[in-house]
């Protein structure tokens, strides 16, 4: 299985590549021989039907879960789970790293900041800091809404507000197209493109990379474990 490149990006971010990777679960291949080569400050769309591997694919290409076989290349070198776990970071993955529904907005953001400044850094500016970590993805929600009463497309952008806090060079988004229309899939998408061009690499999970095309480089994974296997 191959990508698909899309041209040059501007630099930035954290260039990864994957040879011949593969995860293997109790039950049997999770996926196995995907290839991808994502440039710094590129943008992926990696496609499959549920049990596919998508999530998975993300955990391994951030150090998250280790792969049976192959190799993956954070700017040109391999790396140890820890060190690509603090050069990556995920979006809102279901089972990893939910929403609280009972916190708002704001407070979501300023526990991420806790913990990347201390509670020190509540007394320097920190509604400045908030406010950047919700511009910086273009999501324009009040501070005080409820994570219960966002729409998935702003789940998802949170999630990835919150993930950029500790500044990461590489940006795992998980089912970043579960429950939205084409169009806004397509804007989506967009919000992406322009999110990676400002200096983050991004590789997100869908079930269709329909609407990434021309916005997104795309991996499309085999749609069982059995087709895996051939």
């Amino acid at each position: 299985m191959t990508s698909e490149p899309t041209g040059g990006r501007p630099a930035g971010g954290l260039a990864v590549e994957a040879r011949g990777l593969s995860v293997r679960g109790p039950r049997g291949w999770v996926f196995r021989d995907v290839d991808l080569k994502v440039p710094a400050g590129g943008l992926a769309a990696v496609a499959g039907v549920a049990g596919s591997g998508r999530t998975s694919l993300l955990l391994t290409l951030g150090g998250r879960m280790k792969p049976a076989s192959g190799t993956v290349l954070l700017d040109g070198r391999r790396r140890g789970l820890g060190e690509a776990r603090r050069r990556a970071a995920l979006g809102v993955v279901p089972g990893v790293n939910e929403l609280d529904p009972a916190l708002t907005v704001r407070e979501h953001v300023s526990e991420a900041l806790d913990l990347r400044e201390g509670l020190l850094g509540r007394w320097r500016g920190r509604e400045a800091r908030i406010r950047r970590a919700l511009e910086r993805v273009d999501l324009g929600v009040a501070p005080r809404t409820l994570a219960a009463d966002l729409t998935p497309e702003e789940t998802r952008l949170l999630g990835a507000a919150l993930a950029l806090v500790g500044e990461p060079g590489l940006l795992l988004l998980d089912d970043v197209d579960e429950g939205l229309p084409f169009e806004r899939q397509r804007e989506l998408w967009r919000r992406l493109r322009a999110l990676a061009d400002s200096g983050v690499t991004i590789v997100a999970a869908c079930h269709d990379a329909a609407p990434a095309e021309g916005l997104a480089q795309v991996v499309r994974l085999s749609e069982s474990r059995e087709e895996a296997l051939r």
